[in-house]
């Protein structure tokens, strides 16, 4: 599998429109197909920005700027995946506060943090240092085309079957729910490794 298509499903994976129509189950029921749609896209806009410039500083943009080392990023971005596993997996509740349809910065409140969070950020650092710039760019636009996309579809079947297998979506909601507890408590092991992988080998090269 090349570099290319490694980065794509990274980054459509981190952001699955079954966690994120899980997270958004608020705003689909609440709003309107048209205006989902244009606040969702706008919520793209701005988290596709932002995963661009973190593809094109790199790494450098956590040592530089933020005077931090990415594997500490990576390790606090972990054990924050595990968390919002757990309580998911556990039905302890949402773990991230309900968005407000009626709010007037719902688009903003979308991106940050249901598509921008450490995850897509540590898979937009790890395109651009797999790829060149262009062809970084390249892989997180198709993914997040596809993963907006995808969600509109969602929210355009779940208009369509609400009213007559409204129970049916709840099951939906509940199973996928705890299935993509699993996925998220499984990547956040992994990201708490890579990090302790990385640090360990900066022990060793300054050893």
């Amino acid at each position: 599998m090349d570099s290319f298509t490694k980065s794509f499903l990274l980054i459509f994976v981190l952001l699955n429109p079954f966690i994120l129509s899980i997270y958004l189950i608020d705003l689909v029921k609440a709003l309107g197909f048209r205006l989902f749609s244009r606040q969702l896209i706008r919520a793209g806009i701005i988290s596709l920005i932002i995963f661009l410039i973190f593809a094109f500083a790199g790494d450098k943009i956590f040592t530089d700027v933020f005077q931090i080392r990415f594997l500490s990023f990576l390790i606090f971005g972990g054990i924050t995946f595990l968390i919002v596993g757990t309580r998911l997996l556990l039905s302890m509740g949402s773990p991230i506060e309900p968005l407000q349809p009626n709010s007037e910065n719902v688009s903003a409140a979308i991106a940050m943090p249901f598509m921008v969070g450490p995850g897509t950020i540590s898979a937009s650092v790890l395109a651009g240092t797999r790829l060149d710039f262009p062809m970084a760019a390249l892989s997180i636009c198709l993914a997040m085309v596809v993963s907006v996309g995808a969600i509109l579809l969602f929210k355009w079947l779940h208009d369509l079957v609400r009213e007559r297998n409204e129970k049916w979506v709840e099951r939906y909601t509940i199973i996928a729910g705890r299935a993509t507890a699993l996925f998220i408590g499984s990547f956040a092991i992994e990201m708490i490794l890579k990090g302790i992988e990385m640090w360990i080998k900066q022990l060793s090269g300054s050893g």
